[in-house]
């Protein structure tokens, strides 16, 4: 077994994974207790790493089968599994999606069966006039926030649904001034229809209880007035996020990063402007349909 070391980050999510080879092949007790890590901690950072693109494709094959984007602009020509995140801008022309992360979600949950999990892999970090890193990634506990509700509204939401919708997250966005995505075309609109999700949703590998709403991106609830029910959207995506239930990243060059979709939401802070580059290779793993 490769000698590694898991050193949790002691508050709600995340843990340091060092010692580990993510682009060498790995034994079964230590995908393991990889697993198990990931499962318990919810953001798995493998620091100084250097892969190749193959080996972050078949280091992602290692959680599941990789999902495809639906969005192709910036997947990259020779690995379309891989989709480039960042501010760079060549011949006039962004090489990548400039505004991923900006503000609290869960990665694609307007569709039926969202990813499990996403890796990103960090080739350039944004560095500060003063040598400090920029661009932190904010997460936070669905799982913590879901137990801090009262008893009697976690009954109330129990068996509930609520309704995703990429269209209502891209103009949200776009509204916003975050997006530097092309317009939404018809045939982006037929493929990603809205789709129903529960309000709460259990851990696939847990069975803990999650709150699975994003800000702007939900609509309705079965069986609650229409305006009631965006007041109960809104309170769950603020109280999804307060500080309490956070864990802060702090970049460097060579780190992949690894988040549960269903236990965290994420934002990553745009502190930072070209000529501060930031460039990431994303990747993601399937998921099943929340129940």
């Amino acid at each position: 077994m490769t000698a590694f070391e898991i050193s949790p980050s002691g508050g709600q999510l995340g843990a340091d994974v060092t010692g580990f080879d993510a682009g060498a092949a790995s034994d079964a007790d230590s995908m393991a207790m990889i697993h198990a890590a990931f499962v318990s901690h919810g953001v798995l950072c493998f620091r100084d790493q250097t892969l190749d693109e193959r080996q972050l494709i078949e280091f992602t094959r290692r959680f599941g089968e990789i999902e495809s984007y639906v969005l192709s602009d910036y997947a990259m020509k020779e690995y379309p599994e891989i989709l480039l995140v960042s501010n760079i801008v060549e011949a006039g022309e962004p090489i990548g999606l400039r505004d991923a992360g900006t503000t609290w979600h869960t990665d694609m949950s307007y569709i039926s069966a969202p990813p499990a999990a996403t890796i990103l892999y960090a080739k350039e970090v944004p560095v500060g006039d003063d040598g400090g890193i920029l661009g932190d990634t904010l997460f936070a506990s669905t799982a913590a926030a879901y137990d801090a509700l009262p008893n009697d509204l976690k009954g109330r939401l129990a068996d509930r649904r609520t309704t995703h919708s990429y269209e209502a997250k891209h103009a949200r966005r776009a509204l916003e001034g975050k997006s530097n995505r092309k317009p939404i075309s018809q045939a982006q609109r037929d493929a990603l229809p809205p789709v129903d999700h529960p309000v709460i949703r259990a851990h696939a590998g847990s069975g803990r209880k999650c709150i699975y709403v994003v800000a702007g991106e939900c609509t309705g609830i079965t069986g609650v007035a229409e305006d009631e029910a965006a007041k109960i959207l809104e309170m769950l995506a603020s109280h999804c996020v307060k500080e309490e239930f956070q864990y802060r990243h702090k970049w460097r060059s060579g780190d992949i990063l690894m988040w549960d979709n269903c236990l965290v939401q994420h934002l990553a802070l745009h502190d930072y402007a070209l000529p501060q580059r930031r460039l990431m290779l994303r990747t993601t793993v399937k998921g099943s349909i929340p129940r």
